[in-house]
């Protein structure tokens, strides 16, 4: 039970550090504004499958590293990234009932809010200026979620993760 217990966490933390280096990798410039937020979908994934193991603060700690790994402000992604999963953890029977396309929706409302949280929390601190185009990964995260829910549960699922 320990060692099943130790290897889901294994897996669901490898997943983590995947998330990270997809998040890390580079893109051509003018695709760069179309980047999926990898960490907030597969964080996001987590504490709907399993809230008692994946919570606000491992959302903290994953946001952390986020900023660590940008060079950016500390602790402005992993003050974005535990409100949403706060959010989440707090609606997540209700989500988990909803289609996989109204997940999607929820999914692309909460981002769009985790990047104007991620503005404001950046504005407080440093000049920067709102670009709009930086919201177009919101779409790629909505029609991205169906199939990454479906990829993650599948993983879960064989590997017994609970």
């Amino acid at each position: 039970m320990v060692n099943s217990r130790a290897n889901g966490r294994l897996w669901i933390w490898l997943s983590f550090i995947v998330a990270l280096i997809l998040q890390a990798a580079p893109w051509p410039g003018e695709l760069e504004p179309f980047r999926p937020s990898w960490v907030i979908l597969i964080t996001f994934y987590w504490v709907l499958a399993l809230p008692h193991r994946v919570n606000v603060g491992t959302a903290l700690v994953l946001g952390l590293l986020w900023d660590l790994m940008l060079g950016s402000t500390l602790g402005v992604r992993g003050l974005m990234m535990a409100v949403l999963c706060y959010i989440v953890a707090l609606n997540f029977q209700v989500l988990r009932n909803l289609s996989l396309w109204q997940q999607a929706m929820v999914v692309a409302l909460l981002t769009l809010g985790g990047k104007l949280v991620e503005f404001w929390a950046e504005y407080l601190v440093s000049v920067v200026a709102f670009e709009p185009d930086r919201l177009w990964s919101v779409l790629l995260n909505f029609l991205l979620w169906p199939w990454l829910f479906l990829l993650l549960r599948r993983m879960r699922r064989k590997l017994s993760i609970r």
